[in-house]
């Protein structure tokens, strides 16, 4: 079969998903220009920023699109074959991701943009806020600590590692100077963006030529040093105003996401590529993981994610300046990052079953399988997965400073914290266990060293689909409250929630039967496991008790 023809199917499919169930929700929720936004009326230059709608799509999707859509699509091909995952992809960025984010990118906009943790309590009360507010932290955490491992390990890759990370630290540089031009000296966005974005194309081509390789330190190896300044890079970038790094670097790494997503996209139009892996393994995987729930919690951010719902309550709903540009910027980037996924599985369809880079690491999958789609264009291979392999690391870095800001705004919301002090803090604190987890040393069943990323992606996808379900479950409760159709959101909620649930389950009792069978004890993993599935259950049963109560009409 023909790549092309699958590629044409998906964009057809998305774009008339946009046009259709896309306008539809933007009508039943009523988006009106003539209300003003909370960008509009607390515009305070540091936070609420507004911002155009194309300027706000290229952040906002560039927050969004981390690794998630990439890493996930290709272990789940991998694993099950490739059409389960293209299914659920195409289904679930439709009617669960595009939903999910475009409901919470309105319904913030509606509460005054407050997070969907503080929707929580406006529509479960301080109880249910409170534990919605330590679910929300912790999930962010596992999104910062397979982030931070996952960029590390790019940054040290022998052969192509010590490029990226030349390429990349200059990408941020210059989206400061980006920021400094526009904010200070007033420099019109029609001229910077064609200017930063060439000096983006020359930090590309020249990267490789100028290797940054940290060498070991008392932190530890390249790839333990590189954590910590990752980190360290985290902590600066969400303590600055807005307008200094995120929505400058955003812009500027939306374009660039464009053009690796086009690139893709075309190439696979163009290159005559065929599918040679499998299209259905099996319904357990090689290693004994069973399709269902294992799969959807797989592909996570590919077609649901909760993270995307804390993006677009936390930082996008501070900068829309008109209400219908939710319609593009919260449904249009999920199917956006769709695609993504799919160009993502394609790298894997391309291969044969016992292909070596079967066996690679997710990164190098997608960055052997974007070169060659790129070839088709006359780019010489090496260049191009050069390419492939910064917009990788693109696709985290935008995640990551964003993650650690939505995860201080939470915990300073949760302690009450307030002023510079409070900022900091509890910055500080929302690292710390990141850093701890990024310098354990990992190993599997068979006493081999994992990578910190690898041990927690289960954990990650499964949190991260459970908040998606959780969040969706507010928006029902906020839908029904406003006479609306509650159940767009209600039917996605159900299936996420057995589907997260039923994976955390056996996450736990694979734990615990080892202890009971002589093993070790439960480890972080399995805890931490413990403690979603209980502040899940907590929130399920606050639910049902609000809505048997009932409560005054919500905005």
């Amino acid at each position: 079969m023909n790549l092309s023809w699958i590629a044409l199917g998906v964009c057809v499919v998305f774009w008339a998903a946009y046009r259709t169930y896309g306008r539809y929700l933007a009508k039943h929720f009523e988006l009106d220009d003539e209300r003003p936004t909370p960008a509009v009326l607390k515009n305070d230059g540091v936070d609420f920023e507004p911002a155009g709608k194309g300027f706000l799509l290229g952040q906002h999707f560039s927050a969004i699109a981390a690794a998630g859509p990439i890493v996930g699509p290709i272990l789940g091909a991998l694993w099950f074959g490739w059409l389960p995952v293209l299914l659920w992809i195409v289904l679930g960025s439709i009617f669960f991701g595009a939903m999910h984010d475009f409901a919470s990118l309105a319904g913030s906009v509606r509460h005054g943009a407050s997070s969907v943790v503080e929707m929580m309590r406006v529509h479960l009360g301080r109880r249910g806020h409170v534990l919605f507010l330590a679910f929300v932290w912790l999930s962010l955490l596992y999104v910062i600590t397979a982030f931070t491992d996952l960029t590390s390990a790019s940054f040290t890759e022998p052969e192509l590692g010590g490029g990226v990370a030349t390429a990349s630290t200059l990408y941020l540089v210059l989206g400061v100077v980006m920021g400094l031009a526009l904010k200070v000296l007033r420099m019109p966005l029609k001229w910077a963006t064609p200017f930063f974005l060439a000096l983006v194309v020359l930090a590309i081509a020249y990267g490789p030529s100028l290797p940054l390789r940290l060498p070991s330190t008392p932190l530890g190896d390249p790839q333990k040093t590189w954590n910590v300044v990752l980190l360290v890079y985290c902590l600066a970038a969400s303590l600055a105003p807005v307008w200094v790094l995120l929505q400058p670097r955003g812009y500027l790494g939306g374009f660039f996401l464009y053009v690796t997503l086009a690139a893709g996209v075309v190439g696979l139009f163009l290159g005559g590529e065929t599918v040679q892996y499998p299209a259905f393994i099996g319904w357990t995987s090689p290693h004994g993981m069973p399709l269902f729930p294992v799969l959807f919690v797989t592909v996570a951010c590919g077609a649901c994610s909760g993270f995307h719902g804390i993006v677009c309550s936390g930082t996008t709903s501070k900068q829309v300046s008109k209400e219908s540009h939710c319609h593009t910027v919260g449904y249009g980037a999920m199917l956006l990052e769709g695609l993504v996924a799919v160009v993502a599985l394609a790298t894997v369809m391309i291969l044969s079953r016992g292909d070596v880079g079967s066996g690679a690491s997710p990164d190098r999958v997608y960055a052997e399988g974007l070169s060659r789609f790129v070839s088709h264009f006359g780019v010489p291979r090496d260049y191009a997965r050069t390419f492939a392999l910064l917009a990788f690391t693109t696709f985290i870095y935008d995640t990551l400073d964003v993650t650690t800001r939505l995860a201080r705004y939470v915990l300073q919301e949760l302690l009450g914290w307030k002023g510079d002090k409070g900022r900091v803090t509890a910055t500080l604190l929302s690292l710390g266990l990141p850093l701890f987890c990024v310098s354990l040393r990992l190993t599997g069943a068979d006493g081999s060293v994992l990578p910190a990323w690898k041990v927690f992606w289960t954990l990650f996808g499964t949190s991260n689909q459970l908040l998606a379900a959780l969040t969706l479950m507010m928006l029902a409760l906020w839908l029904k409250r406003t006479g609306k159709r509650w159940q767009l959101a209600a039917v996605p909620m159900a299936f996420m929630l057995v589907m997260t649930l039923w994976s955390l389950g056996r996450l736990i009792w694979t734990a615990i039967s080892r202890w009971l069978a002589g093993g070790p004890v439960p480890d972080t993993v399995a805890v931490v496991a413990m403690l979603l599935m209980t502040l899940s259950v907590l929130l399920l049963v606050e639910a049902a008790v609000r809505l048997r109560r009932g409560a005054p009409q919500a905005p």
